[in-house]
């Protein structure tokens, strides 16, 4: 398996980007790897921390996407960009999975234009888990801001075909995030979106899903639109920072507590995994043809290396056969109700 990744992309590129792969290459030796960036840069980081970049392909670039760039750069003023570059070499067929921590709108416009979407899929999503111990898979958290009913729907689809198969669920429960439980609640999106899922015999919904709820473990997808989903997952990741921060700060406080943190030093462990976003890696684009994986633009070496993770774990599954097929039969049921809805205004003439 080989993995293209973007070293220029986030905050933290390439420094952190660089560490990252290296830890990766250390930690998952059934792939190989594509560096996508500048050359001199990538070898200065390589040289600065003693690192042996001799194993992986460098696809040298020159130009790099900012955060403050227009999406439609990757495809239009920085063709020659790492991004672009990274993701036309999986187009090509150069690798099985791209990373990048880059600009979201851009990486996403560029997955949606350059490797292309499942055909039937009216738009791709993001799709993260939440960091609160049990796995819950937020969709969508940032590319659409604006969404229609058909769109929530579809993303609730591939949320439960990616949870079956990445995670074994054999009935993933379906939540619609609003602001109260009831079927009355929320805009009127969210309330034509309730009437379209509980209709859907390929979903198990469970309704509403209020987000004091979501800790809980009330379901295992959570659809939102991205505006929505986006804040809600960064107040999730903040809190789970601050709780973890609180936690450190109560063994470290004393001789006494000291002690105490080392005789629960598994347990503690554990939790950090489970609630710490680093250890969580990056968020797949979900319905994209090929795995196209979008890190944290803040990431470090520890986050970066967990979306490599992530990416080698989407490619090697083969859940994307999973969602076209997902797709295929969204398409065949929106086909059908255009038929009903036709034969019913043929009807009233």
């Amino acid at each position: 398996m080989k993995i293209i990744v973007d070293v220029m992309g986030g905050d933290n590129a390439p420094d952190e980007t660089v560490k990252g792969v290296c830890q990766a290459a250390q930690e998952f030796n059934n792939a190989s790897y594509i560096l996508v960036g500048d050359r001199v840069e990538i070898e200065r980081v390589a040289a600065e921390n003693q690192l042996d970049i001799r194993r992986f392909d460098i696809v040298h670039t020159e130009e790099v996407i900012t955060m403050e760039d227009d999406p439609l750069c990757v495809v239009r003023g920085k063709t020659d960009s790492s991004m672009t570059t990274g993701l036309r070499l999986l187009a090509d067929g150069a690798g099985d999975a791209f990373v990048s921590t880059g600009n979201t709108g851009a990486l996403f416009t560029g997955a949606t234009l350059i490797v292309r979407k499942i055909k039937g899929v009216l738009r791709a999503g993001i799709g993260s888990v939440l960091p609160l111990g049990n796995p819950t898979l937020l969709l969508d958290t940032g590319a659409n801001v604006t969404c229609t009913e058909e769109n929530l729907e579809q993303f609730a689809e591939m949320g439960s075909a990616y949870m079956r198969k990445m995670y074994q669920i054999e009935k993933p429960r379906v939540g619609l995030l609003n602001n109260g439980a009831e079927s009355c609640k929320g805009t009127d999106l969210q309330k034509a979106v309730y009437a379209r899922l509980e209709a859907n015999p390929d979903i198990f919904f469970v309704g509403n899903v209020e987000g004091n709820a979501a800790p809980f473990g009330a379901c295992d997808v959570l659809v939102a639109d991205g505006f929505t989903g986006n804040i809600f997952l960064k107040t999730v990741e903040g809190i789970s920072r601050a709780l973890l921060g609180k936690i450190k700060g109560v063994f470290y406080s004393s001789t006494a507590t000291k002690i105490a943190a080392l005789t629960m030093k598994k347990q503690l462990t554990e939790m950090k995994k489970e609630l710490d976003p680093k250890e969580h890696g990056g968020a797949p684009i979900l319905g994209i043809s090929k795995p196209v994986i979008k890190a944290h633009g803040s990431s470090d070496a520890l986050a970066f290396k967990n979306a490599i993770r992530q990416a080698i774990s989407y490619a090697d599954s083969d859940v994307i056969y999973d969602l076209a097929a997902c797709a295929t039969r969204s398409a065949e049921l929106r086909r059908a109700e255009q038929e009903r809805k036709k034969i019913a205004e043929n009807g009233r003439e």
